[in-house]
């Protein structure tokens, strides 16, 4: 757990803001930056039962795990925008959510340990091994490999992690990609990852009358209402009935392979709402979608298997299906089965993104990957539909004064007002910034005022 003395300690040090509070019960927290995190009376109380069971957690020890990564994630942002190139990548580690924060110069240790993590120095950094997993992935999109079903950074061991059947197959990718072998960790698998599309977020919905996958989130593109889901779900113009077997929409875009994500556009029947189903315990509100760190909890909703959990093992992974190989996915430990593709990984309550596929089931267990929800809102021009942005995009004068340049790596809540180009612009939608995000460039997140 983030000690809260040390995170209160750590403002001066990376920017992040009075994080600590005394327990969560009732109170929400926020970040500097305007996200806030969920309070413990407004958690579904599906996700913590579902929490308890999958990952061996008392309703409270839930609760205070929800906060502790919350606040991890907040610190780790601070810390990789201050570290800059040094950042090695960060995760959280037991029931207690303790942040590590990993660097490649050993001075940095001691503000690192000011913000209240723990240190340590490895030989890579992030930088460099994404570099070098967008080579492999470079190579794949022109033919996916044989026998070579995943590869990611692990910020556990520092390493390139490669999944292989024969080690001979990943030598191969290697080989066409350039890669050193020195920041490359080799893992035999027998892993075969399938999609899940044999057949509110987490409903039920049917293509062309035939397939069933499930909703992710609702979203809406000006005035249009929809939602997003995997992109191996269907092809636009492909036609959508909902779980209740009614006409519902139609795919308007579609990636599949190389990413996989999809949305989908209602007709005047169906209303969005920022909600997860929660399969009888209670829906799940959608406050936002800040990414959370790796060894974070999650959970999925999908109209196969309803609620599950687990826990984040990597982000940025490249996955390799019958279909091509698909980059950018998140890995987790979290099952699932045909029909849940598409539906919704939720941490606490921030999306997390859609189901894509995996192997394995909820019978013995498994290896899920998810396409996270940002890149697919920015790809397509969409708003996420959340509890705490209007259903329609604001109109009139600024509620404030701008609160500071935009920047790479800063949280946004629904209602900031930033700076950019001379221009003030306000958030439509709580979410990360990321690069090629710029307020001009992105009218689904930002509105010129």
């Amino acid at each position: 757990m983030l000690r809260r003395r040390a995170l209160v300690a750590a403002t001066a040090a990376v920017a992040v803001g009075a994080l600590g509070l005394a327990g969560l019960s009732g109170v929400a927290s926020a970040d500097p930056q305007g996200a806030t995190a969920p309070a413990a009376d407004r958690l579904s109380p599906g996700l913590l039962e579902a929490m308890q069971r999958d990952l061996g957690l008392g309703a409270d020890e839930a609760k205070a795990r929800i906060a502790d990564e919350y606040r991890a994630a907040a610190v780790a942002r601070g810390l990789e925008k201050s570290l800059g190139a040094d950042f090695a990548g960060a995760r959280v580690s037991g029931p207690e959510a303790v942040l590590t924060v990993a660097t490649t110069d050993r001075a940095d240790v001691a503000e690192i340990t000011a913000a209240g993590a723990r240190a340590e120095v490895v030989g890579h950094s992030l930088d460099r091994l994404d570099a070098a997993k967008a080579a492999l992935d470079a190579v794949a999109l022109k033919k996916a490999p044989k026998d070579v079903p995943s590869w990611y950074v692990d910020v556990r061991t520092n390493r390139l992690v490669v999944n292989a059947a024969r080690t001979a197959a990943a030598d191969r990718l290697l080989d066409a990609a350039g890669v050193s072998r020195a920041l490359v960790r080799v893992v035999h698998s027998t892993e075969q990852p399938r999609t899940y599309a044999d057949l509110r977020g987490g409903d039920a919905y049917y293509m062309n009358g035939s397939g069933r996958c499930s909703i992710g989130f609702p979203v809406k593109r000006g005035t249009q209402n929809g939602f997003v889901s995997a992109g191996h779900c269907g092809t636009p113009g492909v036609t959508t009935s909902g779980v209740n077997q009614q006409a519902q929409g139609s795919f308007q875009g579609s990636t599949f392979p190389g990413r996989d994500y999809s949305w989908v556009a209602v007709n005047a029947n169906w209303t969005p709402r920022a909600l997860v189903n929660g399969y009888g315990n209670g829906d799940v509100t959608v406050a936002g979608s800040t990414q959370a760190v790796v060894g974070s909890s999650v959970c999925r909703s999908g109209s196969t298997t309803g609620w599950h959990c687990g826990t984040i093992q990597q982000h940025d992974t490249s996955v390799t299906y019958q279909e091509g190989t698909v980059s950018g996915v998140t890995r987790t430990n979290v099952c699932a089965e045909p029909g849940d593709s598409g539906g919704s990984f939720i941490s606490g309550s921030q999306a997390q993104g859609v189901t894509s596929g995996g192997s394995g089931n909820c019978s013995q267990g498994g290896t899920t990957y998810y396409q996270p929800i940002n890149p697919a809102l920015s790809a397509y021009g969409l708003t996420l539909v959340t509890s705490g942005t209007p259903t329609d995009p604001p109109t009139g004068p600024p509620t404030g004064e701008p609160g500071g340049a935009w920047a790479v790596g800063t949280t946004y809540a629904a209602g900031a007002v930033v700076t950019y180009g001379g221009a003030s612009y306000r958030c439509l939608q709580g979410h990360q910034a990321q690069a090629g995000w710029t307020p001009p460039d992105v009218p689904a997140l930002w509105q010129r005022i």
